[in-house]
């Protein structure tokens, strides 16, 4: 938990009154925030923490003034300074965003523009506040960019985004929010899909440069875990109320609501005990991996400028049925490209993929058709991965109907499957967008179950969902496994998730497996230095668990 130095009587930089946001007639319910007051402490850190649809982004686009159109502020109050937000005009709201409330999105990539260089953003920001020459904005942008530890600032002035990796794209976020040096800054969900030391380092540099510059910080984020790294005082919102409010170290040790004591006990731990089976004599492994390998190349090599990247080298290992094999590693370490080669979603450069004792590596994707469905793969973004044109019912049918399975056939068991997954009989003729994260993750499991298959491979599977949802769908797959016997890939950049759902872990570094072992190794003796530190990064291990 954050530790600063006590400031007598500390003023409030914002201060919310009674506060209530409309929602659209129609939806599940009558107000996105439902009369919340709090006080956001000059020179503090205030944690707002909750689930999806709990309220606390809405908040904070209503302190922005960036609500979309079909919300209305319908009562109450935010006050900054001497002026009331609310009802302040588009002028004004102008002025003081980026120079006085600045804020921090939750996905990089989509709130940085493609077509303009690192440079020209940050330059953008204070250009519109009609701040110093351009030789000026860059000099500032560059002291920037050294400041939020990129390397290399040079260089990444004249990048664009695409080029960029996640946590690289999270530390332009914050150089552009600090441009004009704001007196709050918000910072919405800001290392949700960021690995375990990304996440350490973004998590040091808010709390650092909030201490040296006497900032008030607003962090918005549903993980426990990043609380009592951060918070000095933390609101619990769910539902469009705040049901329960104070200091960071009364909540995360004396919570009062059960809705706060769910959301803690939901935070995933590191386990002291690795997972026991059944012992199944003479069990064939269902993929065996040996020495595979993968290279990436861009650039010219006519103009001495090919760039080589190499993303799996050598990876060698088994898996029994039943049995679930964890990877982890950073953003960049391999593992996704690894769980692509897997499932030949593209082809390796080298080594053996022997699955059910064939060689799948070399085959063609007609000869590899027929094996197809006993591979099948739960991506990270389920919104993404399923057609927003089709209802569930196609989705989970579409593909067993083309491998020969009868209509009526594949829609019995599709309807059985969703309700195995805990969706109700209806959903099958709905359509994605009308589903919750969480729900839509249920939805991809059962798409991969619909073809019975011998092999999962679930890529940050639970990344992007809230913790107690999280722990669902985790409880759900263990369940699955139990029962079909299928055995497992999980790719993830939680070491937490991976120490209780996973048989035996491998981690990689920069294409290389560095370590391989039952989780009680991996993560309470760890043998490789590269494992230590990620260990060490993990977040909120101080919770009573």
């Amino acid at each position: 938990m954050a530790n600063h130095d006590p400031i007598a009587a500390p003023v409030s930089a914002l201060t919310v009154r009674n506060l209530t946001i409309d929602l659209p007639k129609g939806m599940e319910r009558k107000h996105a925030v439902s009369d919340i007051s709090f006080d956001l402490k000059t020179g503090q850190i205030l944690c707002i923490i909750g689930e999806s649809g709990s309220g606390k982004s809405v908040t904070a686009n209503a302190v922005m003034g960036l609500l979309p159109s079909a919300i209305s502020i319908s009562g109450g109050s935010i006050r900054c300074g001497d002026v009331d937000l609310t009802d302040a005009s588009p002028e004004v709201l102008r002025d003081l965003r980026g120079r006085v409330v600045s804020m921090i999105f939750q996905d990089p990539l989509s709130a940085l523009n493609p077509l303009m260089t690192v440079g020209d953003q940050i330059d953008e920001v204070m250009f519109a506040h009609g701040e110093g020459t351009r030789e000026d904005r860059r000099a500032r942008s560059l002291a920037l960019l050294t400041e939020v530890g990129l390397p290399d600032p040079e260089l990444m002035y004249h990048q664009y985004p695409f080029r960029l990796s996640g946590g690289q794209r999270q530390r332009v976020m914050i150089a552009m929010a600090l441009a004009l040096e704001p007196a709050i800054l918000i910072a919405d969900e800001p290392t949700t899909a960021l690995d375990v030391t990304t996440q350490a380092q973004i998590l040091d540099l808010i709390r650092d440069i909030q201490r040296r510059k006497g900032m008030s910080v607003m962090f918005i984020t549903h993980d426990f875990g990043v609380v009592a790294e951060i918070a000095d005082s933390v609101i619990v919102m769910e539902q469009g109320v705040i049901v329960e409010q104070g200091s960071a170290e009364q909540v995360l040790r004396n919570a009062q609501h059960p809705y706060t004591k769910r959301l803690i006990a939901a935070v995933p731990h590191l386990s002291d005990n690795d997972r026991t089976h059944d012992e199944v004599a003479g069990s064939a492994p269902v993929i065996e991996v040996d020495d595979l390998r993968k290279e990436y190349r861009s650039g010219s090599i006519f103009f001495g400028k090919e760039r080589v990247v190499k993303a799996v080298q050598g990876a060698s290992f088994a898996l029994q049925p039943g049995r679930t094999l964890g990877i982890v590693g950073e953003s960049g370490s391999g593992k996704s490209s690894l769980g692509r080669l897997l499932v030949k979603l593209m082809d390796s450069d080298g080594g053996r993929i022997l699955f059910d004792g064939q060689d799948i590596a070399p085959m063609k994707e007609a000869q590899f058709r027929s094996i197809r469905p006993k591979i099948q793969m739960i991506f990270q973004d389920p919104f993404a991965s399923l057609n927003p044109r089709s209802t569930i019912g196609r989705i989970l049918t579409a593909g067993p109907v083309a491998h020969g399975m009868a209509p009526a056939k594949a829609s019995q068991q599709a309807r059985a499957l969703l309700e195995h997954v805990g969706l109700d009989g209806g959903a099958f003729d709905r359509y994605p967008h009308e589903f919750s994260g969480g729900q839509r993750q249920r939805i991809g499991i059962a798409r991969a179950l619909m073809f019975k298959p011998k092999l999962l491979v679930a890529d940050e599977a639970v990344s992007a969902l809230d913790v107690s949802i999280q722990a669902q769908i985790l409880e759900l797959l263990n369940d699955i496994q139990r029962e079909t016997g299928v055995a497992m890939i999980f790719i993830t950049h939680d070491l937490r998730v991976a120490s209780q759902i996973c048989d035996e872990i491998l981690v990689m570094q920069r294409g290389v497996i560095v370590e391989h072992g039952p989780p009680s190794q991996i993560f309470r003796n760890p043998q490789s230095d590269y494992t230590r530190e990620l260990v060490a990064a993990i977040p909120g291990e101080r919770i009573a668990a």
